[in-house]
């Protein structure tokens, strides 16, 4: 019998579909802005360890070679899982790259060796011996792994990248913690901050994007079973990771991310043309079916732009994180601000810190701009009316500190206070939204339905 997951999916791509795709069929005629002779990513994003998406995955590749695609398993990460393994018999797998360094033997995918399988499949379909067309299907497991130095890329996801690139159509595998813009949220739902993490970009590229869903008691049960992990490590991960309220709360936030993907694919995609018999396109009062139509300028003019002011202090990343996803749901550009004081040097701590919300704006895709001025408030409130922000996202103002924390009780007319930052953005930007991002991380934790008392 094999693992629970293989059911129930709800699949990303302008809307859902069936629970079952066929990996080896290629829509025509959709993403008509992707190149041609870029393969296509499917995505198989699960909650947690041992849902099922490897097992899921390499079904998936054996029914694709069964129909007779030319499928290969590039890299497949089975954790000593007799089930996964199983799967992975009587499929062409391709040998690992072996690294060594420091007496430590790393195995990691031979992304040159897949590139020239790639080359080969389309080589033998110009021959003729292909019926699947020419288009090697590859199985990469486990998008957010780290490669070991020696490699061409530092994350799989980019080797995913460059065999998508070259003309390669790829299944490949990962947990809704890894993505880049939760991994504030999920460090809430855990208390486990996770390292290793993948850009939205890669799912919101991807053409398809399936959940493999599992009730957490399901996943309990096939962890106490030895399915998951091996028998000696079971109590420490029920007492860590796998309980059933964080495993409900990342089992909704892995659904939601899937909805809120196919909303926003709804929204961007453009209903195709229909035209009647006449020649005339329908509905369309004689317009040219190549030229523009009315309601494109429109959603263009009230279009939503988000003002993302961020610090050095430390919450800037969490800060941008939230912001980011909300721009996901309002189909909203990203503009992300750093004021600092003219002819101050940053500390160190600053500096790294700075660094990082460079290498974060890098993933999602979005540009960190620095501005120098002696008030914060006053070069936000001028870069969102030059750039036109309906929303500026915040964090929570610092506390006041020593005397500062007295004074705060007192009118700020005795003591010349300032008013927190949040209150001058409203000043400053009539008819702005402002929003100041929590930190979620003290308050009480979540309880599961049962531990409430609901039923």
């Amino acid at each position: 019998m094999g693992p629970p997951g293989d059911g129930g999916a709800v699949q990303g791509d302008g809307g859902p579909r069936a629970a079952r795709p066929d990996p080896g069929a290629r829509a025509s005629g959709a993403d008509p802005g992707r190149s041609p002779d870029r393969g296509r990513h499917t995505v198989l994003l699960g909650m947690a360890p041992g849902v099922g998406k490897t097992y899921r995955a390499l079904q998936d590749l054996r029914r694709a070679r069964d129909a007779g695609r030319d499928a290969v398993v590039a890299v497949v990460e089975a954790h000593g899982r007799a089930e996964t393994a199983l799967q992975v018999e009587g499929l062409e797998v391709l040998p690992r790259r072996t690294l060594e360094r420091r007496g430590i033997v790393q195995h990691e995918l031979d992304l040159p060796g897949l590139l020239a399988r790639g080359r080969d499949a389309r080589a033998r379909a110009g021959a003729g011996e292909d019926p699947g067309g020419g288009r090697l299907l590859a199985l990469i497991d486990e998008l957010a792994h780290t490669n070991a130095q020696g490699t061409e890329h530092e994350k799989r996801w980019q080797d995913v990248d460059a065999a998508l690139a070259a003309g390669i159509d790829v299944l490949s595998t990962v947990n809704v913690q890894h993505l880049e813009s939760l991994n504030d949220q999920v460090m809430e739902l855990t208390g486990v901050r996770v390292r290793e993490t993948v850009p939205d970009r890669v799912l919101v590229d991807a053409e398809d994007v399936v959940v493999i869903d599992l009730p957490p008691e399901a996943l309990l049960q096939r962890l106490r079973d030895g399915q998951i992990y091996p028998v000696e490590r079971v109590p420490a991960a029920l007492n860590n990771f796998f309980r059933v309220e964080r495993l409900t709360a990342l089992r909704e936030t892995a659904l939601l991310q899937v909805a809120e993907e196919v909303g926003a694919r709804r929204l961007s995609a453009r209903p195709p043309r229909v035209r009647d018999d006449v020649g005339g396109p329908v509905g369309t009062r004689g317009e040219h079916a190549d030229g523009p139509r009315l309601g494109d300028d429109v959603v263009d003019a009230v279009r939503e732009r988000i003002l993302v002011l961020v610090s050095a202090n430390g919450s800037g990343q969490r800060v941008l994180r939230r912001a980011w996803r909300s721009a996901r749901r309002l189909r909203a550009h990203v503009d992300v601000l750093h004021v600092q004081r003219p002819g101050r040097s940053p500390s160190a701590a600053e500096k790294d810190r700075l660094r990082g919300l460079r290498s974060l704006c890098g993933l999602l895709g979005v540009e960190l701009l620095v501005v120098e001025d002696d008030e914060v408030a006053v070069a936000a409130a001028r870069v969102a009316r030059d750039r036109g922000c309906t929303y500026v996202f915040v964090g929570v103002p610092r506390p006041p500190a020593g005397l500062r924390r007295v004074a705060a009780w007192l009118p700020p007319a005795l003591t010349g206070a300032r008013a927190p930052l949040p209150e001058l953005l409203w000043r400053r930007l009539p008819g702005v939204d402002v929003r100041v991002v929590s930190d979620r991380r003290d308050r009480p934790e979540r309880l599961a339905p049962q531990d409430r008392g609901d039923r």
